[in-house]
């Protein structure tokens, strides 16, 4: 399998904690051609997609220790046609440029891309949650997505609760969110200008969500492969703060799904399926679910470490088989049928 990662800076990963080293390594250990690059590197020349990648040096042994692997890896660094891989994998951090997406759409037919094109313009961003069509809101809180002041105001005077959740449309790793509360009202317009004009000549969409119940203690984290749940953990926010993120000093637990957890997962899993999104991380609290992550969901090694398993492998395990169906059926092959 020749697989290609489009992700951020590999001098910016973090060698000890990094999900995207996790798969890289994984996909390295098992002998297959891995090559990085970064968004910056693509380019057209002929008519013809390309970037600029680092490939991999093959070695007779790969390290198994992450960290260590990390350390002594070498590249060498060739111009690649992108549709001579089997595999592009996005780890990219969000915001998504969207012309990532616009050169990407010239060999999403040749290569099998995870997540799909048109999967991440749809939900690169929270409008996705927002929108999941759930009338009797079994598994979406009430949620509001506007750049007018007025219509928020009148939205947070008008809700039932006394907290409500406020947080930037293209937020990630916890940036941005905050627990708003009615007893603060003089504030709100000054932070709702603040957040929807915050970039000069820029007006912003913010996300205004009821406050689910036990918010304060955490959310879960469960990553999703195919619509399946492979894996989940708890993650507390630090004292003071509304966040759970690991990146926001969020700390982390052992979780087992219950129940309701597996029937959200079924419901929502089928979605993203028929959407293209064949890897996410979904963050749920109380039962409902918060938000999609698509672009480069985390926590493998978290979830790795608390129960003694081995996330990328799976992932890599699922590519290996998307490959050789895809190699079967040719034009034929619906990844969503798998």
């Amino acid at each position: 399998m020749k697989i290609c990662f489009i992700m951020y800076p590999w001098e910016r990963v973090n060698p000890r904690q990094d999900s995207t080293l996790r798969i890289v390594h994984e996909a390295t250990r098992r002998g297959h051609d891995v090559f990085i690059t970064h968004p910056q590197n693509l380019t057209i020349r002929d008519s013809v997609t390309l970037s600029l990648c680092k490939k991999i040096v093959k070695k007779d042994k790969v390290t198994s220790r992450v960290p260590h692997f990390y350390k002594v890896v070498e590249f060498e660094t060739e111009m690649m046609p992108l549709k001579e891989f089997d595999v592009i994998f996005m780890r990219d951090n969000p915001p998504m440029d969207s012309l990532v997406l616009n050169f990407l759409d010239s060999i999403k037919d040749d290569v099998f891309i995870i997540n799909a094109i048109d999967g991440l313009r749809e939900a690169n961003n929270k409008i996705y949650t927002a929108a999941y069509y759930d009338p009797d809101r079994a598994f979406i809180p009430a949620t509001h997505v506007s750049k007018n002041i007025d219509y928020l105001i009148r939205i947070i005077e008008e809700s039932d609760q006394d907290k409500m959740i406020m947080k930037p449309l293209d937020g990630f790793g916890g940036s941005g969110v905050i627990v708003i509360e009615k007893s603060a009202m003089t504030n709100i317009r000054s932070l709702l200008d603040f957040y929807i004009n915050r970039d000069r000549g820029i007006s912003n969409y913010v996300i205004l969500q009821e406050y689910v119940e036990g918010a304060e203690n955490g959310d879960v984290r469960i990553l999703m492969l195919h619509g399946k749940p492979i894996g989940a953990l708890r993650r507390i926010p630090a004292k003071g703060d509304a966040r759970s993120n690991i990146s926001a000093g969020g700390k982390v637990e052992k979780y087992k799904l219950t129940a309701a957890d597996k029937a959200m997962c079924k419901a929502i899993g089928e979605k993203l399926v028929r959407d293209g999104i064949y890897y996410a991380g979904i963050d749920v609290i109380g039962g409902k679910l918060i938000e999609v992550n698509v672009m480069s969901p985390g926590t493998i090694t978290d979830i790795n470490k608390l129960n003694n398993t081995r996330i990328q492998e799976k992932i890599i395990d699922y590519l290996e088989k998307v490959t050789k169906e895809r190699n079967r059926l040719g034009e034929d092959f619906r990844p969503e049928l798998m």
